[in-house]
């Protein structure tokens, strides 16, 4: 029978297959890197447009930086593409890179990493080892240590289970998969060896092994939990610093002066995206799974739902003393700067609270994918009626330009219908644009 020590040797001379359930923003760069490192990798999704797309070297602006990579791995063979179950080979190595969305009544957190699992030990044999780097809620290390289990196999024995959570910010040029440090978490020395192995081959071994699973799980959900607390923070003082009438930049930058207690943070419309408001969701469930309240998250939760509605009023009473059309154009409909990830994004939620006002809107983002809209108008729950896509910063028909996220590419152009004065008003939520004496139009910031 094969064992752990086994697949340790084959890792050492380069002789085992990896998997990777997902191909998303987490395995997509792995697998990758993996490939590019000379290991035989398949990337497995459900996905079957991703996985097309993929197989015809088509990638996405956020993918394009590993092409090179990408289309050398794939024409030397060692990047195989599938829809397919895993494939029953001995001595192999799954990473589970999965979806983990919100839970709801209809929908766990864990479906998709519970899924990826079960397809993965439906062809598993001994001396295999399942490594995770979903974020995850607590407990859920458990539940597949258990489904291993069952399966016949011995966790730590004949068996491995990591759990490696991922930290990777896409478009990040000085953080990347190569420097940022990882934490793990393995049931037993010879797979952390194994992972140390594979690990060294991305970042040069920048691993923190940790006491357990429950450790791990953890600590990834507080990280971004500190994100979404200080950024509530921050947007509450935003607000303050509006009806005070000073600028909560200078503020910032005044505090920032402190050389030990404090680190700056910066309003915006909300935290959105796939990670900040969720995993700290995760902690608080937890939480309350054990009979307490996590009221630090749960408030800062509600402070971070509460933004687009501030930012919405906040245009419509502008607009409204100036007694302007009701029409906002939004820019940046992306969760972040420079991506095309645009779930849970504040800019939409914005967009929903004007339409409610009965306001026309108008959304532009580079980014943006007109075959994607009818999902992100499900998504937030918005008619199509009184909603439009634009091509460009166009600023007719439009009376206030709403900037919620500052891609690069477009900064220019911001920073130009501003010092031109192409729309009457112009809100941005993230205060960057360069204030110009003399400017016809009404510069807005959040906390200004």
């Amino acid at each position: 029978m094969r064992t752990l020590k086994d697949t340790a040797s084959s890792i050492h001379a380069n002789d085992v297959k990896v998997e990777i359930f997902g191909l998303g923003y987490i395995g997509f760069p792995l697998a990758v890197k993996l490939a590019s490192a000379g290991m035989i990798v398949t990337g497995i999704d459900v996905n079957e447009d991703r996985i097309s797309r993929l197989d015809k070297g088509v990638l996405r602006d956020t993918e394009r930086n590993l092409s090179e990579a990408f289309l050398m791995s794939r024409k030397e063979g060692r990047l195989l593409l599938s829809m397919s179950s895993a494939t029953s080979l001995t001595g192999k190595i799954g990473f589970i890179c999965v979806p983990t969305p919100i839970p709801t009544d209809s929908e766990r957190s864990d479906t998709h990493v519970i899924a990826a699992a079960n397809r993965f030990l439906e062809t598993s044999s001994e001396g295999d080892v399942l490594i995770v780097e979903s974020s995850i809620e607590t407990g859920t290390m458990d539940k597949i240590q258990d489904m291993v289990t069952k399966a016949g196999y011995r966790p730590g024995g004949n068996f491995g289970l990591a759990f490696c959570p991922e930290r990777i910010d896409p478009q990040n040029t000085k953080w990347t998969l190569e420097n940022i440090p990882r934490i793990v978490f393995c049931s037993d020395d010879t797979t952390y060896e194994i992972a140390s192995n594979i690990y060294t081959r991305i970042n040069g071994l920048s691993l923190l092994r940790v006491s357990s699973a429950k450790v791990a799980e953890v600590t990834k959900s507080f990280e971004n939990a500190f994100r979404l607390v200080n950024v509530s923070l921050v947007n509450e003082l935003a607000i303050l610093c509006d009806r005070l009438g000073i600028s909560v930049r200078e503020v910032i930058s005044a505090a920032s002066s402190k050389p030990f207690g404090f680190m700056p943070f910066y309003p915006g419309a909300g935290a959105g995206g796939h990670c900040i408001p969720k995993d700290s969701v995760f902690l608080s469930e937890s939480s309350k799974r054990l009979g307490n309240e996590f009221g630090t998250i749960e408030n800062a939760l509600r402070v971070n739902a509460h933004m687009p509605e501030y930012v919405a009023t906040s245009i419509d009473a502008i607009l409204r003393k100036k007694n302007l059309p009701k029409s906002v154009l939004i820019c940046g409909m992306a969760y972040k700067p420079n991506t095309d990830d645009m779930r849970d994004s504040p800019g939409f939620k914005i967009a929903r609270e004007l339409i409610g006002m009965g306001y026309h809107v108008g959304t532009y983002d580079p980014f943006f994918k007109i075959s994607l809209l009818s999902k992100y108008l499900k998504e937030n729950a918005m008619p199509r009626k009184q909603f439009d896509v634009v091509d460009g910063l166009m600023s007719e028909g439009f009376s206030c330009l709403c900037i919620v996220q500052h891609h690069s590419r477009i900064a220019p152009l911001l920073q130009d219908a501003y010092a031109n004065s192409k729309f009457p008003v112009i809100y941005d939520c993230q205060g960057r644009i360069r204030h110009r004496t003399g400017a016809s139009t009404l510069l807005r910031c959040l906390g200004s």
